[in-house]
């Protein structure tokens, strides 16, 4: 990327410019998981009343896990359609009172479902290929795919045609890969990548969310709460588990929800490679290569955690573990604010409300305090300063990734929507966290300007 250009000084503003979702669809969402995880563990004195075999237990497997997400995500679009409206918004791209014939619209159908299905094809082949989808959790994940392929493959046909009749440029991006692979029609390569950026997106991070899904809602479904109140250690990680549920279920929604009629469509991916290898290298299989068990960046060599450093100390255990919890809850709000338009490394409107009206990466900032704190690299149990210097020096930069990622995501975000672009010049002025920093910054270097808007390739 070259150098960006600087804009004036910010601009002053009372509040932040409104959010492009409702708080209340996040909130929705909450309760209705919240919800399906009490019908769970109460599955079996359910069953007791309604003189049903009990022996069943509770509902913790993974198609439990699997239902409460729909379940969640139908709650949220329901609520995004039928209260707040959304597919009457100007930025789904729909004219709902143009209806097309069918007949006007079938060859660009056609060319898009040839765009679609290849695509789903070669990110199936890659699915095939790449072992790692085949081991461990992913295995689910690759299940539950498959089951749903022929299903989409059917409803894709009705879906295409209906929408393209009544969208207001029905050749998208999707269209223009079709109509690179039909060769009848010219065709933009740039929008042939922004499909494709879509897509890689979509396809690496569903399947790694779907895989992470069962285990966490079994523990937390699993758990029985009268053996952990009187133990903070456990107390506090059954919390931990509930809030990571919260956000991995509400963050899967995000990445299967991405349809236009509920203005949740990927409008853009990063652009910018940084972006991508920043992002990607947080998560498996490269997340294992760099952080995990002998990776580069191992920060937690001859480490114990917070539970060992304040053993035999309860009151210390309990505030530590509910500094946790409220790290933990800041990052499953930072989910939660998106309704159903969480993904990675795209662009799917400006969500200016929640935690994200205290910093612009609320999800960043309290993981990383999450971890400094939670495993405390400074300390070793094998009582060597090199260790530890060697830990903290690792953790800093795993830090120091998530801020690049941050920026690179900023990048994108400021050459995409006017609005992220009011938004940052509001928080760089009120954001109770943003502000503050953003004031050290200045003073540290005072003829640096805002950060950089238009970022150009």
């Amino acid at each position: 990327m070259n150098a960006h250009s600087q804009i004036d000084a910010p601009v002053a503003a009372e509040k932040p410019p409104a959010s492009d979702v409702s708080a209340w669809v996040g909130l929705v969402g909450l309760v209705t998981l919240l919800v399906c995880i009490l019908f769970a563990r109460s599955w079996p004195d359910i069953s007791q009343i309604l003189g049903w075999d009990t022996s069943r237990g509770r509902l913790s497997g993974p198609h439990a896990a699997l239902a409460a997400m729909a379940v969640t995500g139908l709650a949220m679009a329901a609520w995004s359609v039928l209260v707040d409206k959304v597919h009457r918004s100007t930025s789904t791209g729909i004219d709902w009172t143009r209806r097309r014939a069918v007949s006007d619209v079938l060859d660009i159908s056609i060319t898009k479902l040839a765009g679609l299905w290849a695509t789903w094809f070669i990110i199936g082949g890659i699915y095939i290929l790449a072992r790692w989808y085949w081991e461990g959790n992913y295995v689910f994940a690759m299940r539950v795919i498959g089951a749903a392929a022929i299903p989409m493959f059917l409803l894709s046909v009705p879906y295409v045609v209906w929408l393209d009749r009544v969208m207001v440029n029905p050749r998208d991006h999707c269209w223009h890969f079709g109509a690179m692979l039909v060769g009848r029609e010219a065709w933009d390569a740039e929008q042939v990548k922004k499909h494709w950026r879509a897509w890689i997106i979509k396809g690496f991070f569903s399947a790694f969310m779907i895989s992470i899904i069962p285990a966490g809602f079994a523990a937390v479904v699993e758990t029985d709460i009268a053996d952990i109140l009187g133990n903070p250690v456990r107390l506090g990680v059954f919390l931990f588990e509930i809030l990571f549920v919260i956000d991995v279920q509400i963050g899967t929604v995000g990445y299967l929800l991405t349809l236009r009629p509920l203005d949740a469509h990927i409008r853009s991916g990063n652009p910018f490679l940084a972006g991508w290898v920043a992002a990607l290298l947080c998560y498996p299989p490269f997340a294992y290569a760099i952080m995990g068990q002998g990776g580069v960046l191992q920060y937690e060599y001859d480490t114990a955690d917070w539970a060992y450093w304040f053993a035999g100390n309860d009151p210390l255990l309990y505030l530590w573990a509910a500094w946790l919890v409220f790290l933990t809850a800041i990052y499953a709000w930072a989910t939660v604010a998106f309704g159903i338009r969480f993904s990675n490394l795209t662009y799917r409107g400006v969500i200016t409300h929640g935690p994200y009206r205290y910093t612009r990466h609320p999800a960043y900032l309290s993981k990383n305090i999450f971890w400094w704190c939670c495993y405390m690299p400074f300390l070793v149990t094998s009582d060597s300063t090199l260790d530890a210097v060697r830990n903290t020096v690792f953790i800093a930069a795993v830090s120091a990734i998530y801020y690049w990622r941050a920026r690179t995501e900023e990048a994108h975000l400021l050459a995409e929507d006017p609005k992220y672009r009011q938004y940052y010049d509001w928080m760089a002025e009120n954001g109770v966290i943003t502000a503050r920093l953003a004031r050290v910054v200045r003073w540290a270097n005072p003829r640096k300007g805002q950060p950089l808007v238009q970022p150009a390739e």
